[in-house]
C-alpha cells in the first residue's frame, strides 16, 4: 500500500507531487492516458506565471513541472481513473486497466473543463485566435477586434478585461437579454468599447491557422451572417470535473469540492483536494500550483498523524502513562 496517490495532471496535482515527494512520501500521480498537463496544454504562451519573463509555452510549463515531480521520485501513471473508494483507512483507485490501487491518503487534483461551443472550428483554432481565458490570453489581442460568447457575469467580466487590450469587443448572446447581475451588466454597457450583438449564436469559427471571424445564425429568423474578428473567447461556464467524486465528497453549491477553510481538507479524512477543482473564482496556474504545495502540506501532516500501523493516532488528551 502507497502513503499518498495524486489524481491529475494539472500545475495543482504536480505541485503537489513535487512536495510531496521531497517529503518522502514517494507518490504516484495518476496523470490521465490522454489529458496529461491540463488545461494548460490548450495554451499557447503563458506570461504571467513566475519565473519566466520572457514567457513559456503552456505545454513546456507543464512538461518542466512534470520533470521536476519526477526528478524528487515521484511516480507517473499514464491512465484514467474509472472508479474510487474513499470510504475507509485505505482508499482505493480503480484505473482504466483494471489495477486497483490502494493509498493512505488521496489528493484530488482534477481540474475543470471549460464548456465549449461544440464547433469543429474550436478545436482546430484553440490556442490560435479562440481562447477560454482572458487574464491569460487578452494580452495578444492587442488593438484587435474581439468577441466573447456568453452572458453571465463571467462573460461580462471577461468582455470588460478584454477592453484593457482590444479595440473593439462584441459580446455574442443568444437572448436579447443578459443573465448577468445588474452591475456587471451596467458596467459592460457603459463601456465604449464593448458592442452586444443580441439573439445570435455562433454557428462556425472561420481561419486557417488563425481566427479571422465567425459565422453567427440569428436565434430567432435563423439567417447567418460572418462577423469579422481577430479572436474568439468563450465564456459560458466551466465544469469542476467532480464525478468520481458525487456521494462522496461534499460540494459547494457551485459544485466544486467543499474544502475546511483555507485547508484542502474535504469531507472525508485523509482525502484532500486542490486546484480548480475547488475554485469556483479564480482559476489560474499560479492559483493551482499554490493550491496543490496546500494539500501535499496537509497529506504530510496527516500522515505523520497516523500511528505504524498506519492507524490514526491517539489524540493528546487521550494518552496515557503506561
Amino acid at each position: 500500500m502507497r502513503q499518498l496517490i495524486i489524481i491529475g495532471s494539472g500545475p495543482a496535482g504536480f505541485t503537489a507531487a513535487v512536495y510531496a515527494a521531497r517529503a518522502n512520501l514517494q507518490p504516484l500521480l495518476i496523470a490521465s492516458s490522454v489529458e496529461v498537463g491540463g488545461e494548460l496544454m490548450n495554451t499557447t504562451e503563458v506570461e504571467n506565471f513566475p519565473g519566466f519573463p520572457e514567457g513559456i509555452m503552456g505545454p513546456e510549463l507543464m512538461q518542466k513541472m512534470q520533470e521536476q515531480a519526477e526528478r524528487f521520485g515521484t511516480e507517473v501513471r499514464y491512465d484514467d481513473v474509472t472508479s474510487l473508494d474513499l470510504s475507509g483507512d485505505v482508499k482505493k483507485v480503480t484505473l482504466g486497466g483494471g489495477a486497483v490501487e490502494e493509498a493512505q491518503a488521496v489528493i484530488f487534483a482534477t481540474g475543470s473543463a471549460y464548456r465549449r461551443l461544440g464547433l469543429p472550428g474550436e478545436d482546430r483554432l484553440s490556442g490560435h485566435g479562440v481562447s477560454w481565458c482572458a487574464t491569460c490570453d487578452g494580452f495578444f489581442f492587442r488593438e484587435k477586434e474581439i468577441a466573447v460568447v456568453g452572458g453571465g457575469d463571467s462573460a461580462m467580466e471577461e468582455a470588460t478585461f478584454l477592453t484593457k487590450f482590444a479595440s473593439k469587443v462584441f459580446v455574442i448572446h443568444r437572448r436579447d437579454t443578459l443573465k448577468a447581475s445588474k452591475i456587471m451588466q451596467e458596467r459592460a454597457r457603459a463601456n465604449e468599447k464593448i458592442e452586444f450583438v443580441w439573439n445570435a449564436e455562433v454557428a462556425d469559427v472561420l481561419g486557417e491557422s488563425a481566427v479571422d471571424g465567425v459565422t453567427l445564425r440569428d436565434t430567432v429568423t435563423g439567417e447567418t451572417r460572418d462577423l469579422k474578428i481577430d479572436g474568439l473567447f468563450v465564456a459560458i461556464g466551466n465544469d469542476p470535473r467532480t464525478h468520481l467524486v458525487h456521494g462522496q465528497l461534499d460540494l459547494t453549491p457551485e459544485g466544486t469540492i467543499a474544502v475546511d477553510g483555507r485547508s484542502s481538507r474535504t469531507s472525508v479524512r485523509g482525502v484532500f483536494a486542490a486546484g480548480d477543482v475547488i475554485d469556483p473564482t479564480y482559476r489560474q496556474a499560479v492559483t493551482a500550483a499554490a493550491s496543490g504545495t496546500v494539500a501535499a502540506l496537509d497529506a504530510e501532516h496527516f500522515l505523520a498523524s497516523l500511528g505504524d500501523a498506519g492507524e490514526p493516532a491517539p489524540a493528546e488528551d487521550q494518552l496515557v502513562e503506561a
